[in-house]
């Protein structure tokens, strides 16, 4: 079952970078895959790129560096839309911090 990320969410408070857990599938077409749950879902290209920076390991301030030049967009959106996606994908289990990585 396709769902669309479309719901707020609060991920961590910390600017710790996540990691994204290592059964989840992306492809490049931008499809989330969690087959613990078996929920799938999509996103757009940017949010590809956002999963792809994660997977690096980069910091919040590389990925927020990396999109800010690559895209027409202020650093105050990009903000909150990356806080909010990075709240979905934290709900649905798709990442997890570094702590609990570490546990």
């Amino acid at each position: 079952m396709k769902e669309k990320m479309r719901y707020a969410a609060s991920p961590p408070a910390n600017q710790e970078p996540m990691k994204l857990r290592k059964n989840v599938a992306v492809s490049e077409a931008g499809l989330l895959f969690n087959p613990v749950t078996g929920e799938s879902f999509s996103v757009n290209p940017i949010g590809v790129e956002i999963l792809k920076l994660i997977r690096e390991d980069r910091s919040v301030d590389q990925i927020s560096e990396t999109i800010l030049e690559k895209y027409n967009i202020d650093k105050t959106t990009f903000e909150k839309d990356y806080h909010d996606f990075v709240g979905i994908l934290y709900n649905h289990n798709l990442i997890e911090t570094n702590e609990e990585t570490n546990d």
